[in-house]
């Protein structure tokens, strides 16, 4: 007899139920793509949008011919460069978790005892490129200072190989400038705003390629290997992707995904010779150029970090020391305006506060460096007269902050002037003064002894705030942090502690100083009675 319609439902549901649970079911099988971390922001060749939208680049096309070799689909994870390791320690069904790091990540032995570093797909070596038009730069010796020369700016991404071979090889003799974008470092040397960037070469035989206002300057040198770093309790995943590497080697498809690029050369042939050694080699197996410059360093690095950390601190007192007192300044002049100033004066200054007020401080320091400069320059040649024609990354990163915290001051004073008893006012001019003296002798001194709070936590917060100055080529306390971490990695908690101690330093005597100023006006308001 046959089954009820409902009892055939109820069949074929559990079966359902058991197929989508069961391990090896289909929806374990779409789920199990590979996941791998990049940073799209980067650039090319790695990984970058062509003008359809669509990201391309040769780690885009390894990592497509890596997940058909092991049977999964291949799914790029965004993340910030130096922190795509931490990704790896999120589980792997998470949003956010991968299964390998492969953004031109270069062979790392501290990085390699914490993630499995995967064969090498490919061979890169250190190159310096500057303008064609500058001729002071003709090799490696140039970039310091000599002869009464300043040392030239020298732009490189933080926490990579170029990055420690130049703070190896030049320590402070250079002007060196940490950015987290390939592109737009490549860019500011184009335009002659930073006279040099070190890159490794697939991005400089790229960009050389791309850009005709570039010159490689000097040997290449400091041969290395880019590899994938994944979890180290997944070895079946471990022994795939080394055979989809050493098979990728042997039958020549690296090679087709570099030339497509212009990225094949004779370093890569060493790439065959590793496919059939073990790896990761011994440090003693590495050419001497290609260790880690770190290996040298037996002895504890604490003290010289936090020596580092302290300079970088005094970066960030500087930059809040030279930006809050304009943003006092503009933030009284816009309060004062919208309280007391025509109608005509106050509308503008109100839409100055919330769009200031409304939009990013990091796109407004980008504005500031990398869109201004371009505008000033174009005045300049069509015979504007103007004080000045570019922005040094101080400059911008002073008058960016200045301009976004005035808004919140406006706001600030703008409380404190209509907490004032208009009787104050009337007072004044009754004695025979002017608006405007009433308001610089009378309202003014009394608003301000009633911002002293909002406006010390303001100042507080700008000292945290400097940290996105970063961006724009400026290496304050978090900035130098990141990147002393991204090259000692085992020293992650002591970094934080020293880093948050600084801040803290810098943070606490202002809230004692507002305090105390605080009781000393209360006091003299209420004839010395606290």
């Amino acid at each position: 007899m046959d089954n009820p319609p409902s009892g055939r439902l109820l069949g074929l549901a559990a079966i359902l139920f058991l197929a989508l649970t069961m391990p090896g079911s289909a929806q374990d099988a779409d789920r199990k793509s590979f996941r791998w971390g990049t940073d799209p922001t980067g650039g090319a060749p790695f990984i970058y949008a062509d003008p359809d939208g669509k990201f391309i680049g040769f780690e885009v096309d390894f990592a497509e011919y890596l997940s058909k070799r092991i049977g999964r689909k291949s799914e790029f994870v965004k993340g910030d460069w130096d922190k795509l390791p931490q990704l790896l320690d999120q589980p792997v069904n998470d949003e956010e978790g991968i299964d390998a790091v492969l953004n031109g990540y270069e062979y790392d032995a501290d990085l390699s005892r914490k993630y499995h570093p995967s064969r090498p797909y490919y061979v890169y070596r250190i190159q310096l490129l500057a303008h064609k038009d500058d001729d002071t730069i003709e090799d490696w010796v140039d970039l310091v200072a000599r002869k009464g020369k300043p040392a030239k700016s020298v732009g490189v991404l933080g926490g990579t190989a170029a990055h420690a071979y130049l703070n190896a090889r030049f320590q402070k003799r250079i002007d060196l400038k940490i950015n987290p974008d390939v592109a737009t470092v490549i860019g500011l040397v184009k335009d002659k705003r930073l006279e040099a960037t070190v890159q490794d070469s697939p991005a400089a035989r790229y960009f050389l390629r791309e850009i005709p206002q570039l010159k490689s300057v000097g040997e290449a040198v400091k041969p290395g290997f880019y590899v994938l770093y994944m979890r180290k309790n997944d070895p079946k995943l471990l022994a795939a992707i080394d055979d989809a590497i050493r098979d990728g080697v042997r039958d020549g498809t690296l090679k087709a995904i570099y030339d497509k690029y212009g990225l094949w050369n004779e370093d890569q042939e060493r790439l065959a010779y590793w496919a059939s050694k073990p790896w990761p080699p011994a440090e003693a197996d590495l050419t001497s150029d290609a260790k880690d410059d770190k290996t040298a360093e037996r002895k504890s690095p604490l003290p010289r970090l936090a020596w580092e950390l302290a300079e970088a601190a005094l970066m960030t007192i500087k930059l809040s020391v030279l930006s809050f007192p304009l943003a006092m300044g503009i933030g009284l002049f816009v309060a004062v305006g919208r309280v007391f100033g025509p109608r005509w004066l106050g509308t503008p200054l109100g839409i100055y506060v919330e769009v200031v007020r409304g939009t990013p401080l990091l796109l407004q320091l980008y504005s500031m460096f990398y869109l201004l400069p371009p505008a000033l320059a174009w005045l300049d040649m069509q015979g504007v007269w103007l004080p000045i024609t570019s922005l040094s990354p101080l400059q911008a990163g002073v008058l960016g902050l200045a301009l976004n915290y005035s808004a919140y001051e406006a706001e600030n004073y703008r409380a404190g002037l209509l907490a004032i008893p208009r009787g104050q006012m009337e007072a004044a001019l009754s004695l025979g003064m002017t608006p405007l003296t009433a308001i610089r002798c009378v309202i003014v001194p009394q608003a301000a002894r009633l911002v002293i709070p909002p406006v010390t936590n303001d100042f507080i917060a700008l000292f945290k705030d400097t940290s996105v100055c970063s961006a724009i080529l400026i290496t304050e306390l978090t900035r130098k942090y990141n990147e002393l971490y991204n090259f000692n990695r085992d020293y992650i908690v002591e970094l934080v502690f020293i880093t948050g101690g600084l801040y803290l330093l810098m943070s606490y005597p202002l809230a004692l100083a507002a305090r105390s100023l605080e009781t000393r006006l209360s006091v003299h308001k209420t004839g010395g009675k606290p």
